[in-house]
């Protein structure tokens, strides 16, 4: 009878070779899948970007595609799975389906639009376009004062009538065009950012402008209502390095306020952005966008490549972001998992994220309405901003207004 003997964990660890699990990879889904992602980091935080990537290049993600990101990240197929079938703009295949029409045509069913005749719409828009065109209903596209909505590939038709939506399909007019907004060039001429550079240079403090933030009773306009000053005030208080996400995932429906702001003037919030990260101390910056704002995204894009270009003074790191449809993630913890390329699921409160936010590490989060109130008040003073509104409820509040 041999004699027993025991072998050192690490030791049957070098020993065992692992084998991926799940689908065999396809050569070709790989090599597809290296050229799409090109130099980008393969880092599973950026899982979400890489999925957008294959669903806007093909209209779908097919399970071969899945399984050679997930070999290209560094990821269980399981995981990558899950996550891209938590979303809703993601189109998971799985083996032997074929991808959908060559364009998708979203009809808008939340209140204003159903009010406007949506269901209608919805009826009779598959007959008229044609088998070449998927007619889906969609929850709220952040559009509501234009109602019915209808969007063609990622263009958005306000008012739409089944005329609108069969020209613009005959067109293939499937991108939005861009609102006339104030540009980075414009901006500079009207004075923008010499609140930033004051900041920056020293001819401003910080502590006078959270100051002038606290006395202003500005508070979080995204729907907490917690003091501004406050925050920046509590995560600057925490250790090195700090970060800043900004939550432009505005869901709820009627609302339109966010979009509003950036069509228009872009480079207001974008100050007001950089003010904040200055006075908190942030290391990186995060714009979580909700993915219905196609054109946003464009205007964002553009004017922050020009930004970056030709800054007013440093800049901290600057990361855009997409949402994917789900309407969760405009809570400010599931927001944070989406970041970091996850499932947007809640997180447990406590920590909260001022001391363990964004990759654990202390996060401010702000919303568009509040950083785009900013510049003005710093420039103003806290008082005047106060005595913007009423006794008890100082300030402005933008409503968004439909039906």
């Amino acid at each position: 009878m041999s004699e027993p003997f025991s072998i050192p964990l690490e030791q049957m660890r070098r020993m065992v070779k692992p084998t991926p699990k799940g689908r065999a990879l396809d050569p070709v889904a790989v090599e597809e899948v290296q050229a799409l992602l090109g130099r980008m980091p393969r880092r599973p935080d950026l899982l979400i970007e890489c999925l957008h990537l294959l669903q806007d290049t093909y209209r779908a993600v097919h399970a071969r595609h899945l399984a050679a990101l997930a070999a290209e990240l560094k990821m269980s197929q399981a995981e990558v799975y899950e996550v891209a079938t938590f979303y809703h703009h993601f189109d998971v295949l799985r083996e032997g389906e074929g991808a959908p029409a060559e364009l998708t045509v979203r009809v808008c069913d939340t209140l204003s639009c159903k009010m406007a005749g949506a269901d209608d719409l919805l009826k009779k828009l598959p007959g008229i376009l044609g088998t070449r065109v998927r007619v889906i209903p969609a929850p709220c596209v952040g559009r509501c004062e234009q109602a019915p909505v209808v969007v063609v590939g990622q263009n958005a038709l306000g008012g739409a009538t089944e005329a609108d939506v069969k020209a613009a399909v005959k067109a293939n007019e499937s991108t939005h065009p861009l609102p006339r907004y104030v540009g980075y060039k414009a901006y500079l001429k009207a004075g923008g950012y010499q609140l930033f550079r004051d900041l920056v240079e020293g001819r401003r403090d910080v502590e006078s402008v959270i100051q002038a933030m606290e006395h202003s009773g500005l508070r979080g306009l995204g729907g907490a209502g917690f003091p501004a000053g406050r925050k920046w005030r509590i995560v600057r208080a925490e250790a090195a390095p700090r970060l800043m996400a900004i939550n432009i995932d505005e869901g709820e429906p009627g609302t339109f306020k966010d979009r509003w702001y950036l069509e228009r003037d872009p480079h207001r919030f974008l100050e007001g952005m950089l003010i904040a990260a200055y006075c908190v101390g942030i290391g990186e910056v995060y714009v979580y966008l909700r993915d219905e704002y196609a054109h946003v995204r464009d205007i964002l894009q553009k004017e922050l490549k020009k930004l970056l270009a030709d800054p007013p003074c440093a800049l901290p790191p600057i990361h855009l972001r997409r949402g994917a449809g789900a309407y969760i993630c405009g809570e400010e913890s599931a927001m944070i998992e989406s970041i970091e390329g996850k499932k947007g699921q809640p997180r447990f409160k406590p920590p909260f994220p001022a001391s363990f936010g964004l990759y654990g590490k202390p996060t401010t989060i702000n919303n568009t309405e509040t950083l785009a109130s900013v510049p003005w008040i710093v420039q103003h003073g806290g008082q005047a901003f106060l005595e913007l509104g009423k006794p008890n409820n100082g300030g402005t509040k933008i409503f968004s207004v439909s039906g």
